[in-house]
């Protein structure tokens, strides 16, 4: 009796583009899957967040898309990263692309995630992980909720299960006047950040404004439209308190 072939893998894909430096080290194939669980107040891609945004989309479909890409991507030293949306809202797409990305089309791969749905990563899903981006967006638990309408402890677990497994981390933590800019509020993601051992990277990511377009297109008023985006010596202040802790800080 032959047997069956597997079922392909499918989910809800909003887009996918090439990016340098931003999301991962080199030139990198990006997966933009659709959906999130957050609701953050200064998102720039407010239109990934609802899965009704996206398509339907098969693995093969977009490793597919990728495959044309591959001899750029090696030669500038890159790979490919599955971001969102939240992609461990999808876990089943996300770990297959990761795989295939990584057995099939031989690219160094990385996951962008909140981490809130960590526990939905299995040990197949991080093996197969060369690096996560993992956004830190607070340590105040109020101030967490606030941004994000979620608990940040999930976040925190799923970055020690990441240190216990040694996997390479990329920090990111966003910068928003009179919001997450409180030097005590940095020490502390800075010093947990320091703690974990396996975080080779802190991004501080200045606040802006480049989405609002897209929360007007979608009928939705911009929460932080008032708000002002950092000063280049507060984006300094930042970045040398996480480099205080020994990080390294782009």
């Amino acid at each position: 009796m032959a047997a069956t072939a597997p079922r392909p893998v499918t989910g809800t894909l909003h887009s996918w583009d090439l990016s340098t430096g931003v999301d991962g080290p080199g030139t990198r194939f990006v997966t933009f899957l659709a959906g999130c669980p957050l609701r953050c107040l200064y998102c720039h891609n407010p239109d990934t967040r609802s899965m009704r945004h996206g398509r339907p989309c098969s693995a093969e479909e977009i490793v597919r898309e990728a495959a044309k890409f591959t001899d750029f991507i090696r030669a500038s030293g890159g790979g490919a990263t599955v971001s969102g949306g939240e992609p461990l809202l999808q876990p089943a797409l996300t770990g297959e692309l990761l795989h295939r990305f990584k057995h099939e089309l031989g690219l160094h791969t990385a996951l962008d995630t909140s981490g809130f749905l960590g526990a939905r990563a299995d040990d197949t899903l991080l093996a197969d992980t060369d690096l996560v981006l993992l956004d830190i967006k607070s340590w105040d638990r109020a101030l967490y909720r606030h941004l994000t309408g979620q608990r940040l402890g999930p976040t925190l677990d799923f970055a020690h299960r990441l240190a216990d497994l040694g996997k390479e981390t990329w920090l990111r933590f966003v910068l928003v006047p009179h919001l997450t800019d409180p030097a005590a509020n940095i020490e502390d993601v800075a010093a947990f950040a320091a703690s974990l051992g396996n975080v080779t990277r802190v991004d501080v990511l200045p606040f802006h404004k480049l989405g609002a377009a897209k929360w007007r297109a979608l009928g939705l008023d911009f929460p932080l439209a008032d708000t002002p985006v950092p000063t280049p010596d507060q984006i300094a202040r930042a970045r040398a308190i996480f480099a205080a802790q020994g990080l390294h800080t782009v």
